[in-house]
């Protein structure tokens, strides 16, 4: 389980989350809802260890304090950050990408077994493995980018704008994948800019306004919330297709 208590951060005199207290268990997807310039992206990179934050944070992964650690430590503790824009290797292959991502020593161990797990879950990576990264599709990228990280063998994985810009199709295809992702068994906080998306796939959510945790409930809560409704989701969500 990875819990955060009283995290907050600045930039300058600009304070961009304030107190922020939340937790993913193992095995659940978990979104953040909010506005651009919420906070949302700055969240994920301060848990990562990315950023700088104030003093106060508390930070544990299976119960052990990762608070002050540098990135690289968390890592090695077991999480790990897709950062918006992917990140990837863009002149390196499929294939080296992925094995870059089991450079931590938890990874090494069951690397093979890990490659093909992750290339189970994104066949096109297979059929990718010597393609140069920056010359796939960027829904392709994207795959690579979830799947380097996986490769590093996270309890929990944090996605910070998975489907942007990619097509309704891909986007559809990314989604099913994070399910199977979840099934087995690695927690996933998610940030992502199609709410009506997240909140399909999600167990619960959070509300980051103006870096504030301002809600939090199950998905069916959220979706239910006239106010998450008008802020978030353009209006109630479309009633499923009944089943045949």
């Amino acid at each position: 389980m990875l819990e955060v208590a009283n995290l907050s951060l600045a930039y300058g005199l600009h304070r961009a989350l304030d107190g922020v207290t939340l937790n993913v268990n193992s095995g659940e997807i978990v979104t953040i809802l909010g506005a651009n310039g919420a906070g949302k992206t700055s969240l994920l990179k301060a848990i990562a260890g990315v950023v700088r934050t104030l003093p106060g944070k508390q930070v544990s992964l299976g119960g052990r304090d990762i608070s002050s650690l540098p990135a690289h430590e968390i890592v090695e503790s077991g999480l790990a950050l897709v950062p918006e824009g992917r990140g990837i290797f863009g002149d390196l292959t499929v294939k080296e990408n992925l094995l870059l991502g089991a450079n931590p020593k938890r990874a090494r161990n069951g690397e093979a077994a890990r490659r093909e797990q992750v290339l189970g879950l994104f066949p096109r990576l297979r059929e990718r493995a010597t393609q140069i990264a920056r010359t796939m599709s960027g829904g392709e990228q994207q795959m690579l980018a979830i799947g380097r990280a996986l490769m590093s063998n996270p309890d929990i994985l944090l996605l910070d704008e998975p489907s942007l810009g990619l097509s309704p199709a891909m986007v559809q295809e990314l989604f099913a994948t994070l399910l199977r992702v979840r099934e087995a068994g690695v927690g996933l906080l998610l940030v992502e800019q199609n709410a009506h998306e997240s909140l399909r796939i999600a167990d619960r959510g959070y509300v980051l306004e103006n870096g504030i945790i301002v809600g939090h409930g199950s998905a069916d809560q959220l979706k239910s919330d006239p106010a998450v409704q008008r802020a978030y989701l353009g209006g109630p969500l479309p009633a499923a297709a009944p089943s045949s």
